[in-house]
C-alpha cells in the first residue's frame, strides 16, 4: 500500500546565505486537511527558482519516509520532520525501485504521473547545515522524484496511491538516476530512456546525449 502521510507547502521566502540572502520555496511546512492540487503546484505552494524548480513537469515533488530513518542515522539521530527535503508528498511505500518513469496514479480526486528523479541543489544542503549533503544525497540514490499533473483535484493526507497504468516502457526512478550518475556510458538502457513518452525534456537531453556519445 502506497500511502501519502504528509502534504507540505511553502511560498518563496528570503533566507540568509552566505554574506547575503536568497529566496527559496524548500522550506516545506506540514499542513492539515484537504489541497487543490493543480498544474503547476499545489495551492499555498511556489517556487522561486522557475529555471531549475516547477512547471509542469515538476509540479510535485514526491520522497519516501522510508528514507528517513537512512537519513536519521547519518545525522547521528536527528529527528526528521515530514517536508525536510522540501517534498510536497511525504509518501510510505513508493520507492524509487518500485515506481517507473512514466506510472500514472490516482491520488484523491487527482491524476498524476512520474516525470524523472529529483536532482538536488545547493539549497538543500544549505537547509541542512552541510555542505556535503547535496552530492550525499545525490550518491544515495534516494532521491525521490517529480509529478506532473495530469488532472487537477483536492488530495489529502491519509490517502493512497492507486496505480492507473503503468509506464510504456518499465525504467525505474532508480535506474535512470543511476544511469545519468553512476553509469553514464549504458547507451542501451538510455535508448530505452527515449521510449518512454513521459520523461521531462530535461532528462530526454540527458539521454540523447548519452546515445550519442556511447551509442556506436
Amino acid at each position: 500500500m502506497s500511502e501519502l502521510l504528509s502534504i507540505n507547502v511553502s511560498l518563496p521566502k528570503t533566507v540568509p546565505y552566505r554574506d547575503g540572502e536568497m529566496s527559496t520555496g524548500i522550506y516545506k511546512d506540514p499542513i492539515q486537511g484537504a489541497v487543490m492540487l493543480r498544474e503547476l503546484n499545489l495551492d499555498g505552494d511556489g517556487q522561486a527558482d522557475l529555471n531549475a524548480h516547477g512547471g509542469i513537469y515538476k509540479a510535485v515533488y514526491v520522497y519516501s519516509y522510508d528514507h528517513y530513518a537512512y537519513w536519521q542515522d547519518k545525522r547521528d539521530g536527528d529527528a526528521l520532520s515530514y517536508g525536510v527535503f522540501g517534498e510536497n508528498f511525504t509518501v510510505k511505500g513508493m520507492l524509487e525501485t518500485n515506481v517507473y518513469i512514466g506510472d500514472i496514479f490516482e491520488i484523491g480526486q487527482a491524476r498524476v504521473q512520474v516525470t524523472q528523479p529529483r536532482v538536488p541543489c545547493f539549497k538543500l544542503a544549505h537547509k541542512m547545515g552541510d555542505k556535503k549533503f547535496q552530492r550525499a544525497f545525490l550518491q544515495s540514490h534516494k532521491v525521490g522524484f517529480y509529478l506532473r499533473v495530469l488532472k487537477e483535484g483536492v488530495v489529502e493526507a491519509g490517502q493512497s496511491f492507486q496505480l492507473v497504468q503503468q509506464a510504456n516502457v518499465k525504467i525505474s526512478v532508480h535506474d535512470i538516476n543511476h544511469l545519468l550518475y553512476a553509469d553514464g556510458k549504458n547507451a542501451d538502457l538510455a535508448r530505452q530512456a527515449l521510449q518512454v513518452e513521459a520523461l521531462s525534456p530535461g532528462w530526454v537531453g540527458s539521454m540523447k546525449q548519452i546515445v550519442e556519445k556511447y551509442g556506436s
